[in-house]
C-alpha cells in the first residue's frame, strides 16, 4: 500500500449540480422576474388611477420594469454554465492541434543571400 498513489479527494463543493436542479433554478428565476413584470404592470394601472403625486417618475420606472424584465427574464433563463472542457481553453498554452506544423523551422536553413 506505500507504493500506490492516491487520487486527490473530490470535494463536495467542486461537485455539479444536477441538470434538473438546474432547470429548476433557472424556472423559478424566469417565474419570479415575469411576477415582478406583472407587478409593474398592476402598480402603473394603480397609479395612473389613482393620479398620485410625482406620476411622471414612477410610470416610466413601472415601464422600464415591463419592458426589460422579459427581456432579461429570457436571457437569464437560457443561460446555462459553460461546460469545463470550452472553459478557458483559449488561455492553454497547448491550444495546437496534434497534427499542426511546428511553429520554428527545425533543420539547417538555406537563405538565397
Amino acid at each position: 500500500m506505500k507504493g500506490m498513489k492516491r487520487a486527490a479527494p473530490i470535494l463536495i463543493t467542486d461537485a455539479k449540480i444536477s441538470q434538473e436542479e438546474e432547470l429548476r433554478r433557472r424556472e423559478r428565476r424566469y417565474i419570479l422576474m415575469m411576477g415582478t413584470r406583472a407587478l409593474c404592470l398592476i402598480l402603473g394601472a394603480v397609479l395612473v388611477m389613482l393620479k398620485v403625486p410625482l406620476l411622471g417618475l414612477w410610470l416610466p420606472l413601472c415601464l422600464v420594469g415591463m419592458v426589460l424584465l422579459p427581456w432579461l427574464a429570457v436571457i437569464l433563463a437560457n443561460d446555462r454554465p459553460p461546460k469545463d472542457q470550452h472553459r478557458l481553453k483559449r488561455y492553454r498554452n497547448n491550444t495546437a492541434p496534434s497534427n499542426a506544423l511546428p511553429s520554428q523551422a527545425s533543420g539547417r536553413t538555406i537563405d538565397a543571400d
